[in-house]
């Protein structure tokens, strides 16, 4: 969220992301991600490969995941509202293609948006369009105690 172009925070979810980003120390900013938009209905984030590649120079698949669960759970945060909580209980990943430099790009759209769970499928695709890793994420919603 280091970026000019980054979309604007949404009222309500400052401290969240100020959790994902504090001190550095945080592995979305770790991994280099980016948001670029922001809504329930849509997240997109952009990952760099250097700096997260597997030792074959490939990008890591972990980090693939990392991405889908930023944007998963940061969606279901932002469709669950601001003071509930979110957790992550399941996800999975396909691994198409390889993705050696460049950046990747991270698009989160719901399968399913309900009161106790959400569900977002999550595409990550190369710099040519390619689809490198399919994601679906679902995370559990409840009121803070």
């Amino acid at each position: 969220m280091t970026d000019a172009s980054s979309p604007s925070v949404p009222v309500g979810f400052e401290g969240i992301f100020g959790d994902v980003y504090r001190d550095g120390g945080q592995l979305a900013e770790k991994l280099g991600i980016e948001f670029k938009e922001l809504d329930a209905q849509r997240l997109v984030a952009t990952m760099p490969v250097e700096g997260n590649r597997q030792p074959l120079g490939l990008l890591h698949g972990g980090a693939s995941v990392a991405l889908a669960e930023t944007l998963g759970s940061i969606g279901a945060a932002l469709h669950a509202g601001p003071g509930r909580l979110v957790v992550g209980v399941d996800i999975n990943a396909t691994h198409h293609r390889a993705a050696v430099s460049g950046l990747v790009t991270g698009t989160a759209t719901p399968l399913h948006l309900g009161r106790g769970t959400a569900t977002y499928e999550v595409a990550i695709t190369d710099e040519h369009g390619k689809r490198v890793c399919t994601s679906r994420i679902t995370c559990l919603i409840r009121d803070k105690r």
